[in-house]
Protein backbone atom coordinates (compact mmCIF):
# COMPACT_ATOMS: atom_id res chain seq x y z
CA UNK A 1 0.00 0.00 0.00
CA UNK A 2 1.80 3.24 -1.25
CA UNK A 3 2.39 5.53 2.04
CA UNK A 4 0.53 8.76 2.28
CA UNK A 5 4.36 10.57 2.37
CA UNK A 6 5.23 9.13 -0.64
CA UNK A 7 6.12 11.13 -3.69
CA UNK A 8 3.65 10.96 -7.16
CA UNK A 9 4.50 9.45 -10.07
CA UNK A 10 5.29 12.48 -12.26
CA UNK A 11 5.12 12.57 -16.07
CA UNK A 12 7.63 15.03 -16.34
CA UNK A 13 7.90 15.58 -19.84
CA UNK A 14 3.80 15.95 -19.25
CA UNK A 15 4.65 19.28 -17.50
CA UNK A 16 6.30 21.25 -19.85
CA UNK A 17 4.61 24.12 -21.30
CA UNK A 18 3.80 24.11 -25.17
CA UNK A 19 6.71 26.25 -25.40
CA UNK A 20 9.19 24.05 -24.22
CA UNK A 21 7.78 20.86 -26.58
CA UNK A 22 8.28 23.27 -29.16
CA UNK A 23 11.75 23.47 -28.69
CA UNK A 24 14.13 21.76 -30.86
CA UNK A 25 17.95 21.01 -30.32
CA UNK A 26 20.80 22.72 -32.54
CA UNK A 27 21.57 20.52 -35.64
CA UNK A 28 24.71 22.71 -35.88
CA UNK A 29 25.54 21.43 -32.20
CA UNK A 30 24.38 18.37 -32.28
CA UNK A 31 26.90 17.36 -35.44
CA UNK A 32 29.68 19.25 -33.78
CA UNK A 33 29.70 16.50 -31.00
CA UNK A 34 29.94 14.06 -33.58
CA UNK A 35 32.68 16.17 -34.95
CA UNK A 36 35.36 16.60 -31.77
CA UNK A 37 37.34 13.62 -33.00
CA UNK A 38 41.07 15.88 -33.28
CA UNK A 39 41.76 13.87 -36.72
CA UNK A 40 38.33 15.03 -38.28
CA UNK A 41 37.72 18.10 -40.75
CA UNK A 42 34.53 20.42 -40.01
CA UNK A 43 33.40 22.12 -42.23
CA UNK A 44 30.17 22.17 -40.17
CA UNK A 45 30.08 25.14 -37.45
CA UNK A 46 30.37 28.66 -38.46
CA UNK A 47 33.25 29.45 -36.19
CA UNK A 48 35.48 32.25 -35.87
CA UNK A 49 39.20 31.03 -36.78
CA UNK A 50 41.09 31.07 -33.16
CA UNK A 51 44.60 32.55 -34.46
CA UNK A 52 42.94 35.12 -35.61
CA UNK A 53 42.07 36.52 -32.26
CA UNK A 54 43.64 39.58 -31.13
CA UNK A 55 45.00 37.99 -27.84
CA UNK A 56 47.42 40.63 -27.00
CA UNK A 57 45.19 43.40 -27.25
CA UNK A 58 42.92 42.08 -25.70
CA UNK A 59 44.82 41.19 -22.41
CA UNK A 60 46.03 44.79 -22.36
CA UNK A 61 42.39 45.88 -22.95
CA UNK A 62 41.04 43.96 -19.53
CA UNK A 63 44.31 45.27 -17.45
CA UNK A 64 43.27 49.05 -18.51
CA UNK A 65 39.55 48.33 -17.62
CA UNK A 66 40.36 47.57 -14.53
CA UNK A 67 42.92 50.70 -14.12
CA UNK A 68 40.32 52.82 -14.94
CA UNK A 69 36.93 51.17 -13.51
CA UNK A 70 38.49 49.39 -10.85
CA UNK A 71 35.63 47.03 -9.30
CA UNK A 72 33.20 49.29 -11.56
CA UNK A 73 33.97 46.59 -14.00
CA UNK A 74 32.94 43.74 -11.89
CA UNK A 75 29.80 45.28 -10.84
CA UNK A 76 25.97 44.89 -11.88
CA UNK A 77 25.31 47.64 -14.07
CA UNK A 78 22.41 48.79 -16.13
CA UNK A 79 19.64 46.63 -18.45
CA UNK A 80 20.34 48.62 -21.73
CA UNK A 81 24.46 48.22 -21.31
CA UNK A 82 27.85 50.57 -21.20
CA UNK A 83 27.08 54.26 -22.33
CA UNK A 84 30.21 54.58 -23.93
CA UNK A 85 29.54 51.42 -26.26
CA UNK A 86 25.92 52.29 -26.97
CA UNK A 87 27.22 55.84 -27.71
CA UNK A 88 29.64 54.30 -30.06
CA UNK A 89 27.20 51.85 -32.06
CA UNK A 90 24.65 54.41 -32.12
CA UNK A 91 27.10 57.10 -33.66
CA UNK A 92 27.90 54.46 -36.62
CA UNK A 93 24.60 54.34 -37.46
CA UNK A 94 23.75 58.30 -36.90
CA UNK A 95 21.25 57.40 -34.30
CA UNK A 96 20.85 57.95 -30.52
CA UNK A 97 22.29 55.55 -27.96
CA UNK A 98 18.84 55.04 -26.84
CA UNK A 99 17.95 53.30 -29.80
CA UNK A 100 20.79 50.84 -29.30
CA UNK A 101 20.34 47.89 -26.90
CA UNK A 102 23.18 45.73 -25.77
CA UNK A 103 22.31 41.82 -25.52
CA UNK A 104 24.59 38.23 -24.61
CA UNK A 105 25.18 37.41 -28.14
CA UNK A 106 23.40 38.17 -31.33
CA UNK A 107 21.07 34.65 -30.69
CA UNK A 108 19.99 36.35 -27.44
CA UNK A 109 18.88 39.30 -29.58
CA UNK A 110 16.62 36.91 -32.05
CA UNK A 111 15.31 35.50 -28.39
CA UNK A 112 14.47 38.70 -26.92
CA UNK A 113 12.68 39.85 -30.14
CA UNK A 114 10.64 36.93 -30.77
CA UNK A 115 9.43 37.38 -26.67
CA UNK A 116 8.72 40.94 -27.16
CA UNK A 117 7.05 40.47 -31.24
CA UNK A 118 5.41 37.08 -31.67
CA UNK A 119 2.52 35.78 -30.65
CA UNK A 120 1.19 32.73 -31.02
CA UNK A 121 0.18 32.37 -34.68
CA UNK A 122 1.69 35.31 -36.06
CA UNK A 123 3.25 34.53 -39.78
CA UNK A 124 6.68 35.09 -39.69
CA UNK A 125 8.74 35.92 -43.30
CA UNK A 126 11.57 33.35 -43.43
CA UNK A 127 13.98 33.07 -46.56
CA UNK A 128 14.20 29.82 -47.68
CA UNK A 129 16.71 28.99 -46.71
CA UNK A 130 17.10 30.77 -43.44
CA UNK A 131 19.73 30.66 -40.86
CA UNK A 132 19.02 28.26 -38.35
CA UNK A 133 19.54 29.58 -35.22
CA UNK A 134 16.50 31.80 -35.66
CA UNK A 135 14.14 29.29 -36.13
CA UNK A 136 15.16 27.94 -32.75
CA UNK A 137 14.38 31.33 -31.04
CA UNK A 138 11.69 32.30 -32.60
CA UNK A 139 9.84 28.87 -32.47
CA UNK A 140 8.93 29.04 -29.28
CA UNK A 141 6.46 31.38 -29.72
CA UNK A 142 4.38 28.99 -31.89
CA UNK A 143 4.33 31.44 -35.13
CA UNK A 144 3.43 30.54 -38.32
CA UNK A 145 6.22 30.31 -40.98
CA UNK A 146 5.53 31.20 -44.47
CA UNK A 147 9.15 30.91 -46.83
CA UNK A 148 9.99 33.38 -49.22
CA UNK A 149 11.81 32.18 -52.49
CA UNK A 150 15.24 33.21 -52.65
CA UNK A 151 17.69 32.59 -55.72
CA UNK A 152 21.47 33.97 -56.20
CA UNK A 153 20.84 37.30 -55.74
CA UNK A 154 18.84 36.81 -52.17
CA UNK A 155 15.17 37.19 -51.72
CA UNK A 156 13.09 37.18 -54.19
CA UNK A 157 11.24 40.22 -53.99
CA UNK A 158 8.59 39.82 -56.83
CA UNK A 159 8.10 36.60 -55.20
CA UNK A 160 7.54 38.30 -51.48
CA UNK A 161 4.76 40.77 -53.00
CA UNK A 162 2.78 38.02 -54.11
CA UNK A 163 2.41 36.45 -50.87
CA UNK A 164 2.23 40.06 -48.83
CA UNK A 165 -0.95 40.23 -51.36
CA UNK A 166 -2.43 37.22 -49.62
CA UNK A 167 -0.97 36.88 -46.11
CA UNK A 168 -1.27 39.43 -43.48
CA UNK A 169 2.32 38.89 -41.79
CA UNK A 170 3.98 40.48 -38.65
CA UNK A 171 7.28 40.47 -39.28
CA UNK A 172 10.36 39.50 -42.06
CA UNK A 173 13.42 37.90 -40.90
CA UNK A 174 16.37 38.39 -43.10
CA UNK A 175 20.00 38.14 -43.37
CA UNK A 176 21.31 40.37 -46.40
CA UNK A 177 25.18 40.18 -45.96
CA UNK A 178 26.83 36.98 -46.65
CA UNK A 179 24.22 35.03 -45.41
CA UNK A 180 23.85 31.90 -43.30
CA UNK A 181 23.70 29.37 -44.59
CA UNK A 182 24.19 30.25 -48.22
CA UNK A 183 26.93 32.81 -48.22
CA UNK A 184 24.43 35.07 -50.73
CA UNK A 185 23.75 38.87 -50.68
CA UNK A 186 20.86 40.56 -50.99
CA UNK A 187 21.32 42.70 -53.98
CA UNK A 188 21.52 46.52 -53.55
CA UNK A 189 18.31 47.06 -55.85
CA UNK A 190 16.29 44.98 -54.15
CA UNK A 191 17.16 45.60 -50.58
CA UNK A 192 15.39 49.05 -51.35
CA UNK A 193 12.53 47.30 -52.72
CA UNK A 194 12.42 44.84 -50.05
CA UNK A 195 12.08 47.98 -47.45
CA UNK A 196 9.62 49.64 -49.44
CA UNK A 197 7.23 46.98 -49.93
CA UNK A 198 7.68 45.93 -45.92
CA UNK A 199 6.89 49.20 -45.21
CA UNK A 200 3.86 49.40 -47.15
CA UNK A 201 2.44 46.57 -45.88
CA UNK A 202 3.01 47.00 -42.39
CA UNK A 203 5.36 44.08 -42.14
CA UNK A 204 8.57 44.72 -39.45
CA UNK A 205 11.72 43.45 -41.01
CA UNK A 206 14.28 41.98 -38.74
CA UNK A 207 18.11 42.54 -40.63
CA UNK A 208 20.02 40.09 -38.94
CA UNK A 209 23.73 41.46 -40.00
CA UNK A 210 26.35 39.46 -38.07
CA UNK A 211 28.69 39.15 -41.27
CA UNK A 212 28.55 42.36 -42.82
CA UNK A 213 31.58 43.76 -42.21
CA UNK A 214 33.51 40.31 -43.87
CA UNK A 215 33.25 41.85 -47.14
CA UNK A 216 36.57 40.44 -48.83
CA UNK A 217 35.32 41.40 -52.40
CA UNK A 218 32.81 42.89 -54.69
CA UNK A 219 30.99 46.37 -53.44
CA UNK A 220 29.21 46.93 -50.00
CA UNK A 221 25.76 47.86 -50.27
CA UNK A 222 23.73 49.96 -47.97
CA UNK A 223 22.24 48.42 -44.88
CA UNK A 224 18.75 47.44 -44.57
CA UNK A 225 18.20 49.57 -41.43
CA UNK A 226 20.10 52.56 -43.04
CA UNK A 227 17.17 52.35 -45.70
CA UNK A 228 14.47 52.64 -43.64
CA UNK A 229 16.07 55.25 -41.67
CA UNK A 230 15.81 57.49 -45.05
CA UNK A 231 12.44 56.41 -45.75
CA UNK A 232 11.01 57.37 -42.49
CA UNK A 233 13.47 60.33 -41.69
CA UNK A 234 12.80 59.19 -37.91
CA UNK A 235 14.98 56.19 -35.31
CA UNK A 236 11.88 56.13 -33.63
CA UNK A 237 9.70 55.43 -36.35
CA UNK A 238 11.77 52.88 -38.56
CA UNK A 239 9.76 49.69 -39.06
CA UNK A 240 13.58 48.00 -39.56
CA UNK A 241 14.82 46.54 -36.52
CA UNK A 242 19.01 45.80 -36.84
CA UNK A 243 21.00 42.84 -34.96
CA UNK A 244 24.81 42.54 -35.07
CA UNK A 245 27.32 41.13 -32.82
CA UNK A 246 30.98 41.57 -32.12
CA UNK A 247 31.58 37.87 -32.23
CA UNK A 248 32.54 37.76 -36.05
CA UNK A 249 34.92 40.96 -36.10
CA UNK A 250 36.60 40.85 -32.62
CA UNK A 251 35.84 37.46 -30.56
CA UNK A 252 33.00 35.31 -29.62
CA UNK A 253 33.97 34.35 -26.20
CA UNK A 254 32.75 37.71 -24.77
CA UNK A 255 29.13 38.12 -26.11
CA UNK A 256 28.67 41.00 -27.23
CA UNK A 257 25.98 42.12 -29.51
CA UNK A 258 22.92 44.47 -29.79
CA UNK A 259 19.79 45.27 -31.37
CA UNK A 260 18.92 48.75 -33.11
CA UNK A 261 15.40 49.90 -33.10
CA UNK A 262 12.65 52.36 -32.56
CA UNK A 263 12.33 53.42 -28.92
CA UNK A 264 9.04 51.17 -28.13
CA UNK A 265 10.77 47.58 -29.27
CA UNK A 266 13.81 49.16 -27.29
CA UNK A 267 11.47 49.73 -24.02
CA UNK A 268 10.24 46.55 -24.47
CA UNK A 269 13.96 44.53 -25.08
CA UNK A 270 14.61 46.09 -22.01
CA UNK A 271 12.33 44.49 -19.95
CA UNK A 272 12.39 41.50 -21.79
CA UNK A 273 16.08 41.17 -20.94
CA UNK A 274 15.78 41.60 -17.15
CA UNK A 275 13.81 39.42 -17.12
CA UNK A 276 16.70 37.00 -19.02
CA UNK A 277 19.78 38.42 -17.36
CA UNK A 278 19.32 41.44 -15.65
CA UNK A 279 22.55 42.73 -18.20
CA UNK A 280 24.71 41.81 -20.70
CA UNK A 281 28.52 40.97 -18.28
CA UNK A 282 30.15 44.97 -17.39
CA UNK A 283 33.81 43.91 -17.95
CA UNK A 284 33.04 42.53 -21.55
CA UNK A 285 31.22 45.38 -22.65
CA UNK A 286 34.13 47.77 -21.35
CA UNK A 287 36.88 45.49 -22.62
CA UNK A 288 34.76 45.67 -26.32
CA UNK A 289 34.46 49.84 -25.53
CA UNK A 290 38.38 49.52 -25.60
CA UNK A 291 38.82 47.97 -28.79
CA UNK A 292 36.09 49.49 -31.06
CA UNK A 293 38.49 52.32 -32.29
CA UNK A 294 42.25 51.47 -31.99
CA UNK A 295 42.06 47.66 -32.75
CA UNK A 296 38.48 46.88 -34.85
CA UNK A 297 39.41 48.01 -37.90
CA UNK A 298 42.58 46.49 -37.84
CA UNK A 299 41.20 43.11 -36.80
CA UNK A 300 38.50 43.32 -39.69
CA UNK A 301 41.21 43.58 -42.24
CA UNK A 302 42.70 40.82 -41.04
CA UNK A 303 39.88 38.46 -40.95
CA UNK A 304 39.05 39.43 -44.38
CA UNK A 305 41.88 38.81 -45.96
CA UNK A 306 42.08 35.42 -44.34
CA UNK A 307 38.33 34.19 -44.91
CA UNK A 308 38.60 35.74 -48.08
CA UNK A 309 41.99 33.05 -48.94
CA UNK A 310 40.36 30.50 -47.77
CA UNK A 311 36.90 30.97 -49.45
CA UNK A 312 38.96 30.96 -52.94
CA UNK A 313 41.02 27.94 -51.86
CA UNK A 314 37.39 26.19 -51.28
CA UNK A 315 35.82 27.33 -54.43
CA UNK A 316 39.00 26.25 -56.80
CA UNK A 317 39.45 22.63 -54.72
CA UNK A 318 35.02 22.22 -55.67
CA UNK A 319 35.70 22.62 -58.66
CA UNK A 320 38.84 20.69 -59.11
CA UNK A 321 37.96 17.87 -57.07
CA UNK A 322 33.69 17.74 -56.41
CA UNK A 323 31.89 15.61 -59.59
CA UNK A 324 29.66 16.99 -62.15
CA UNK A 325 26.44 18.10 -61.00
CA UNK A 326 27.33 19.64 -57.78
CA UNK A 327 26.34 23.11 -57.96
CA UNK A 328 28.03 26.13 -55.35
CA UNK A 329 27.21 29.47 -54.47
CA UNK A 330 29.78 32.13 -54.74
CA UNK A 331 29.96 34.21 -51.35
CA UNK A 332 31.63 37.86 -51.32
CA UNK A 333 31.97 37.78 -47.40
CA UNK A 334 31.38 35.87 -44.27
CA UNK A 335 31.98 32.52 -43.16
CA UNK A 336 30.08 30.32 -45.85
CA UNK A 337 28.89 28.80 -49.01
CA UNK A 338 26.30 26.25 -50.22
CA UNK A 339 26.08 23.73 -52.21
CA UNK A 340 23.21 21.66 -54.25
CA UNK A 341 23.55 18.50 -55.32
CA UNK A 342 21.16 16.52 -57.96
CA UNK A 343 17.40 15.43 -56.74
CA UNK A 344 17.53 12.54 -54.56
CA UNK A 345 21.08 12.88 -53.02
CA UNK A 346 19.88 13.23 -49.04
CA UNK A 347 22.63 15.03 -47.97
CA UNK A 348 21.37 14.22 -44.00
CA UNK A 349 21.74 10.03 -45.18
CA UNK A 350 25.00 11.03 -46.45
CA UNK A 351 26.87 12.39 -43.57
CA UNK A 352 28.00 9.46 -42.00
CA UNK A 353 29.70 8.23 -44.20
CA UNK A 354 31.61 11.51 -45.13
CA UNK A 355 32.43 11.31 -41.28
CA UNK A 356 34.01 8.10 -41.59
CA UNK A 357 36.03 9.91 -44.93
CA UNK A 358 37.07 12.70 -41.55
CA UNK A 359 35.33 15.63 -42.94
CA UNK A 360 31.85 17.43 -41.91
CA UNK A 361 29.42 19.60 -43.05
CA UNK A 362 25.42 20.29 -42.01
CA UNK A 363 23.31 19.03 -43.96
CA UNK A 364 20.82 21.61 -45.62
CA UNK A 365 17.25 20.82 -44.60
CA UNK A 366 17.26 21.96 -41.09
CA UNK A 367 17.49 25.64 -42.80
CA UNK A 368 14.06 25.20 -44.26
CA UNK A 369 11.17 26.70 -42.05
CA UNK A 370 8.55 24.17 -43.87
CA UNK A 371 10.91 21.54 -45.06
CA UNK A 372 13.06 20.83 -48.10
CA UNK A 373 16.40 21.15 -49.29
CA UNK A 374 17.53 17.58 -48.59
CA UNK A 375 19.93 17.86 -51.47
CA UNK A 376 21.84 20.64 -49.87
CA UNK A 377 24.64 21.38 -48.05
CA UNK A 378 26.49 24.25 -45.98
CA UNK A 379 30.15 24.35 -45.53
CA UNK A 380 31.77 26.78 -43.85
CA UNK A 381 35.64 27.69 -44.46
CA UNK A 382 35.97 30.19 -42.04
CA UNK A 383 37.94 27.64 -39.14
CA UNK A 384 39.49 25.67 -41.48
CA UNK A 385 43.46 26.07 -42.44
CA UNK A 386 44.39 25.71 -45.96
CA UNK A 387 46.38 22.19 -45.76
CA UNK A 388 42.43 21.05 -44.10
CA UNK A 389 40.32 22.78 -47.03
CA UNK A 390 42.29 20.64 -49.47
CA UNK A 391 42.44 17.34 -47.36
CA UNK A 392 38.15 17.87 -46.18
CA UNK A 393 37.21 19.18 -49.96
CA UNK A 394 38.87 15.96 -51.57
CA UNK A 395 37.30 13.54 -49.38
CA UNK A 396 33.91 15.17 -49.75
CA UNK A 397 34.44 14.98 -53.37
CA UNK A 398 35.05 10.96 -53.04
CA UNK A 399 31.82 10.80 -50.86
CA UNK A 400 29.95 12.88 -53.45
CA UNK A 401 30.93 10.82 -55.96
CA UNK A 402 30.48 7.37 -54.51
CA UNK A 403 26.88 8.89 -53.58
CA UNK A 404 26.27 9.90 -57.20
CA UNK A 405 27.48 6.56 -58.57
CA UNK A 406 25.52 4.66 -55.88
CA UNK A 407 22.42 6.68 -57.39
Amino acid sequence: MTSPLSPAAFDLTGTLSRRAQSMTASAIREILKVTQQPDVISFAGGLPAPELFPLDEVRAASQRVLDVYGPAALQYSTTEGHPPLREWIGAQAGIPARNVQIVTGSQQGLDLLGKVLIDEGDVVLVEAPTYLGALQSFQPYLPRYVQVPTDDGGIDVDALEEVLKTTRAKLLYAVPNFQNPTGRTLSAERRRRLVELTAQHGVLLIEDDPYGQLRFTGAAAPSLYSLGLELHGDADRNHVIYSSSFSKTLVPGLRDAWVQAAAPIIAKLIQAKQGADLHTPTFNQMIIAELVDSVLPRQIERVRQAYGERARLMLDRIHADFPAGVQSTTPEGGMFLWLTLPEGVDTQALLPRAVERKVAYVPGSPFFALGGGENTMRLSYSNATPEQITRGVRALGDTLRDALAGA
